[in-house]
């Protein structure tokens, strides 16, 4: 991939950055010879980020916690489903506007649909990815119940419902009896989540398709490469 004046670039705004959205967004840049390139970033700044974005023009940007609500604080504008929700995972940049939108709620949607047979759902957490979770649930469940961490101690006795944790808790213990959606990229939900939300992403960055078929059937070789 030749790497010019003209190239386009996306960046991802974290406090700890990671790997994932570099190997996917740019497999899928490689897939379909677009210049662009995508790197992540750790910060701790987000305003600072966010003026940076402005001054060297940055295409896109993905946001990730804990900066989800923060940001919409220095955008110019924001997507309705953003809006709604209150938070957002993506901004990007459309001749110095900034516009901030919410892809999680395409990745949790497509995901919770598939568990619609359940009358609730419990969302564990109520950060900026909870809200995003929260917003498509509703649209899915009679129930839609929120646990933070002063009620924890309810995960051990639900039964026969849907789990969705939205939080950065490793090996939460459920009952058997019930299904658990995961978010953590460690796992097998939390990485379809990521490359769901990722793909919309892409697809507003560039305007053009997300080689979703290409991505899922080189996926490991591709997360290899970049451990």
């Amino acid at each position: 991939m030749l790497i010019n004046k003209d190239t386009q670039v996306c960046i991802s705004l974290a406090k700890n950055a990671g790997n994932f959205g570099c190997t996917i967004h740019n497999a899928g840049f490689r897939c379909l010879d677009l210049n662009f390139i995508y790197k992540s970033f750790s910060v701790d700044n987000l305003e600072e980020a966010i003026l940076g974005m402005r001054a060297f023009k940055i295409r896109g940007a993905g946001i990730t916690m804990p900066y989800k609500i923060e940001v919409l604080d220095y955008v110019d504008a924001v997507s309705e489903e953003a809006y709604l929700i209150g938070s957002a995972n993506t901004v990007v940049n459309n001749d110095g506007i900034l516009t901030a939108y919410n892809t999680d709620s395409f990745s949790s949607y497509e995901t919770l649909r598939k568990y619609s047979a359940h009358k609730r759902v419990f969302i564990l957490g109520k950060g900026g990815f909870s809200k995003a979770v929260q917003f498509s649930a509703n649209k899915l469940f009679d129930e839609v119940i929120v646990i933070t961490r002063d009620g924890w101690q309810e995960i051990s006795d639900i039964r026969d419902s849907l789990i969705f944790n939205c939080t950065p808790v490793e090996r939460i213990n459920v009952h058997k009896t019930n299904d658990f959606i995961d978010c953590l990229i460690s796992t097998e939900s939390g990485r379809r989540l990521s490359l769901l939300q990722a793909s919309r992403q892409f697809e507003l960055y560039t305007n053009t398709k997300f080689p979703i078929k290409y991505i899922e059937k080189n996926f490991n070789s591709l997360m290899a490469k970049n451990q």
